[in-house]
């Protein structure tokens, strides 16, 4: 454990997938205890790659890795009694649980939130489903499952992003949970925090198809102020001009100058100053009525210089950047000297592997992730012999050799998976 601002929280994690693991690890970046509750055969992610080249072992890849880090992992099979008790234990001097099922699952298991917080009122108990929980109000698609792209397609996102023929793209991360999951964490310390005052907890619901919407605020306003319905635009901006992605010699680049001195500063950075100048370009508004003018008049300036000449001249002045692939943004000096790279042991690999770091700085309590993802039941006997560390303990954590008798664990791992 590190000793972030939510040192001394308690979580059970009952998530899979994307969605909820991400928002559950958030909150173990910032120092909770985060117990991941997996089923015999673990979270489905566990199967996924990537491997180190050298690791024969395979109890997990890279996407389990990322989302998991920091996490403690007991196996428990809900459908017997055994399962169902050890986990009541749990919950019952936990903080937070945190679920991601289908509608319905948790209810049938005896573990629905009102029966759960009849032994702790305390707990704060938190949803993340593709289209909420009744609770909140019943979706007409609440027993539809979804993915990423399934909400990313609904929600807005694909219906405004692609090319200029309106051919939609997905965005290429997973937006559709990452967003969701971040908005999940935010729900929690917001109980938690609210739960100090009045000392009850209460249930945290996260529709990702309303994260998403959310996420696309800017179609439902341009919808109802004017009647439009947005399309996919390529890498043109509706609002705003320039703010578009340019031709160089080894790549693009993106610039941003909608504001009318930026723009002025802009034309005469790259010897336009009558540009800047001309009543036609002076104003955002008269920008975008002629942003295919605009573009050609910096793709004249940017394709016959390379990426890093561009920066050079445009950078610290107006906003510009380089589209960039991941060697070159983990070569970037701004990645190392914000700590977002961090590195992880993985068992059955002898170097260390990176994955991305924590984005929320505090000046006081920090959070550096440093603790690779568990084992399949790797803590499994501690929780059953101990339950949880007292919260003194917690926020004065013992040393863990995390690589004392790693092989050990992974051969039990193995054994428990068969």
């Amino acid at each position: 454990m590190n000793n972030g601002p939510l040192t001394g929280v308690r979580v059970v994690d009952l998530t899979h997938a994307l969605a909820g693991p991400y928002g559950t690890m958030l909150l173990a970046d910032l120092g909770a205890d985060v117990v991941k509750v997996e089923a015999p055969a673990g979270d489905m992610s566990r199967r996924a790659g990537p491997y180190p080249p050298e690791d024969t072992t395979h109890v997990f890849g890279g996407y389990f890795q990322s989302i998991n880090r920091g996490k403690r992992s007991i196996v428990l099979d809900l459908k017997t009694p055994e399962g169902i008790s050890t986990f009541r234990e749990l919950v019952r001097d936990a903080d937070v649980l945190v679920e991601n099922f289908s509608v319905g699952v948790m209810e049938r298991l005896g573990l629905a939130y009102e029966s759960l917080a009849i032994d702790n009122p305390r707990l704060v108990y938190a949803a993340v489903r593709g289209f909420g929980d009744p609770r909140s109000g019943e979706s007409p698609y609440a027993a539809w499952p979804a993915f990423d792209l399934v909400v990313q397609a609904m929600a807005g996102i694909m219906g405004i992003t692609g090319t200029e023929d309106g051919r939609p793209i997905k965005v290429g991360p997973g937006v559709g949970d990452i967003f969701p999951g971040t908005l999940l964490a935010l729900g929690v310390v917001s109980a938690l925090y609210e739960a100090r005052g009045s000392g009850r907890g209460q249930f945290v619901d996260i529709a990702m198809y309303d994260a998403v919407l959310s996420l696309c605020e800017r179609i439902v306003y341009q919808h109802s102020y004017t009647g439009a319905v947005p399309v996919p635009e390529g890498n043109k901006h509706p609002l705003l001009s320039p703010f578009d992605v340019l031709p160089a010699t080894d790549g693009w680049v993106t610039i941003a100058a909608p504001n009318d001195s930026r723009w002025r500063r802009l034309c005469e950075l790259i010897g336009r100053p009558d540009l800047g100048a001309d009543p036609d370009f002076a104003t955002n508004v008269r920008r975008v009525e002629r942003r295919d003018d605009v573009f050609d008049a910096l793709a004249a300036w940017t394709s016959c210089r390379s990426k890093a000449e561009i920066l050079q001249c445009l950078g610290g002045s107006v906003p510009v950047g380089a589209v960039r692939d991941a060697a070159e943004i983990m070569a970037d000096p701004h990645v190392a000297s914000r700590d977002m790279l961090i590195e992880l042991e993985h068992p059955g690999a002898t170097n260390s592997v990176v994955v991305a770091g924590q984005p929320l700085k505090f000046s006081r309590t920090g959070c550096r992730p440093d603790r690779r993802a568990p084992l399949l039941g790797e803590h499994g006997d501690e929780l059953r012999a101990n339950g949880w560390p007292s919260r003194d303990e917690m926020l004065e954590p013992p040393g863990v050799q995390m690589n004392a008798g790693i092989s050990e664990v992974i051969r039990s791992a193995g054994e428990m998976s068969l």
